[in-house]
């Protein structure tokens, strides 16, 4: 997708410098948001909730998917660079190196006095972060599958796991529903992207636009109506 179709993006601010335009829609803040809503909902199916923990969670995502893994998947993809020049190689290592040392310092101190079970999540997200992104193995994990587990079904389970140090039957079924919500989104995110990048059909691609709206905004809509029925239950 070319340079200005990429800032003309509907979750990208149309004010500010460029570099500050395009820093925001790095974070593609519509699945960023999808993402931290999975890791909270996973928290809401907990008995009793520990807010700290879901505060931790939704930081943790936040600067793991949000911050670290667009900014490896703008160096490591070996198709189309999404935000080109607006970032050197050094920038986004810095991105990716800084945001992880706090998301792992926050997950560390959990793990080490609180919820050793979480270690499970944080070496697959860690892996994945680096094996997706990278499209390392040759790329076999750079897939739906990859993708929707990683950043669909693991969310769920480790906002679960944080607040219970284990994992139950509910939590899996949530996980899966995330995943299939997930997988919903990038089957209609790529030929949506695909549009916009050769600027074809553009009908079709606002269509696609609409859907890809409803998915992601109604996930985050779905999440804060599930804080509000905790809070007052």
């Amino acid at each position: 997708m070319n340079e200005d179709s990429r800032l003309n993006e509907w979750f990208v601010p149309k004010f500010g410098s460029l570099k500050f335009r395009a820093f925001v829609g790095l974070l593609f803040l519509p699945y960023t948001g999808m993402c931290i809503s999975f890791t909270i909902i996973g928290a809401m199916l907990s008995p009793t909730i520990q807010w700290d923990r879901v505060a931790a969670m939704a930081l943790i995502y936040g600067l793991a998917l949000g911050v670290s893994a667009h900014a490896a998947d703008n160096l490591g993809s070996k198709k189309n660079k999404p935000w080109g020049r607006y970032f050197s190689a050094r920038q986004l290592w810095l991105l990716i190196i800084l945001s992880l040392a706090i998301a792992y310092s926050i997950g560390i101190y959990y793990i080490i006095f609180h919820v050793p079970l979480l270690v499970v999540v944080a070496a697959l997200e860690g892996f994945f972060v680096f094996a997706y992104n990278f499209e390392l193995f040759k790329g076999v994990l750079h897939n739906d599958l990859g993708f929707v587990f990683s950043w669909g079904a693991l969310p769920v389970l480790g906002g679960y796991i944080m607040q219970t140090n284990s994992v139950g039957t509910l939590p899996i079924i949530m996980s899966v529903c995330a995943a299939l919500v997930s997988y919903m989104h990038i089957k209609i995110s790529r030929p949506y992207k695909e549009l916009r990048r050769k600027r074809l059909n553009e009908r079709r691609a606002k269509r696609l636009e609409v859907y890809l709206k409803l998915i992601s905004l109604g996930t985050i809509a779905a999440t804060f109506a599930a804080i509000f029925l905790r809070v007052i239950f």
